[in-house]
């Protein structure tokens, strides 16, 4: 093999952000998705704790793994929800640890892992000083953003200063899935439907669409954000999306654009492949966005990485598409070296 399998939404926790959790769910006002997340992935149960164990392990045993299902590099980003339930105080300081830890991982192994910054939307300008920390001193290579902050979403213009950070130091920011804010989530309460199967993508998605349709790409002509899971949906209704805004903007229920949200899509997004391994949605997205569009990502520690290796490893594309999948459009998002 003569490329490197580079995974991109490989999820690491801090002992300190998880205490921080368990304070904030021990209150009785707790945004309710948050509070199912403690009743379920974040119990303190048996099978939780191995799972915690591995989201704290940025060395050895967290390689072994990653040597036992080949890959070859992690680009490791704090997990869901990570700072963003925290009042602005101690979310700022315990991004800033964060990427300390990260930034020290990453020094060690340094052709094993890539590091995304946390930031605290909380406190905008001190999230677009933490962009500028982490990528000029420390040395990490984008931006992770757990989706919305306490139901408010990056396209209001308070937060805009993280965006414009973002685009200054010429980064991605990875915008992962949370449980549904507390202004929609009620309906996702029963069955599960909250977590990764359903809620997840479709609050992470609606945060996509939040963006394309605000104008922020125009504002904001160099941003680029990478979404999970094929795309959270979207590439599968990219010409409805087209053909419904045409009609709101016929009707004059909202401004038309520079470009069509298709465009701005394709200009401004690339999808990665966690938790999906399906040939027939990796078709789908390499026909709607281009192979150029697509990377690799195994969501470690939570799904099975020799599941997604094997799926991408067989899958009906050619050996330049997979290698562009799996380290070619990585070094070029990223700027990993060769």
């Amino acid at each position: 093999m003569s490329y490197r399998r580079i995974a991109l939404e490989e999820a690491f926790v801090t002992q300190d952000i998880a205490d921080e959790w368990a304070k904030v769910l021990s209150h009785r006002n707790v945004e309710p998705g948050f509070r199912k997340m403690g009743e379920s992935i974040l119990a303190n149960t048996p099978g939780n704790q191995q799972l915690h164990h591995r989201l704290l392990d940025l060395g050895a045993g967290r390689i072994a793994h990653m040597d036992e299902t080949g890959i070859d590099v992690q680009v490791l980003s704090l997990t869901s929800p990570g700072v963003q339930v925290f009042d602005a105080v101690t979310a700022t300081l315990l991004a800033a640890e964060s990427n300390d830890v990260l930034a020290d991982a990453v020094r060690r192994h340094p052709t094993r892992f890539v590091g995304l910054a946390a930031v605290a939307p909380q406190y905008p300008a001190g999230a677009a000083l933490e962009v500028e920390r982490a990528v000029k001193t420390l040395g990490l290579s984008g931006l992770i953003i757990n989706s919305h902050t306490m139901g408010e979403y990056l396209d209001d213009p308070k937060y805009w200063e993280i965006l414009e950070a973002a685009e200054a130091a010429d980064v991605p920011i990875y915008l992962h899935p949370r449980e549904p804010a507390p202004s929609q989530v009620t309906p996702y309460l029963d069955y599960g439907l909250y977590f990764a199967g359903w809620g997840f993508a479709i609050e992470c998605g609606l945060h996509a669409m939040r963006l394309i349709m605000s104008g922020v790409f125009d504002r904001f002509p160099r941003l680029r954000i990478i979404l999970g899971h094929m795309g959270e949906g979207i590439p599968y209704w990219l010409k409805r999306i087209d053909n419904r805004y045409e009609l709101q903007v016929k009707i004059g229920a909202v401004p038309r654009m520079a470009r069509k949200p298709s465009e701005y899509f394709r200009d401004h997004f690339v999808v990665t492949t966690s938790g999906m391994t399906d040939p027939d949605i990796l078709e789908l997205c390499l026909s709607q966005l281009g192979v150029e569009r697509v990377l690799f990502a195994a969501d470690y520690p939570y799904e099975s990485i020799a599941e997604h290796v094997e799926f991408l490893d067989n899958a009906p594309i050619t050996p330049a598409e997979r290698q562009a999948i799996y380290e070619d459009n990585a070094c070029r998002v990223l700027k990993i070296a060769r």
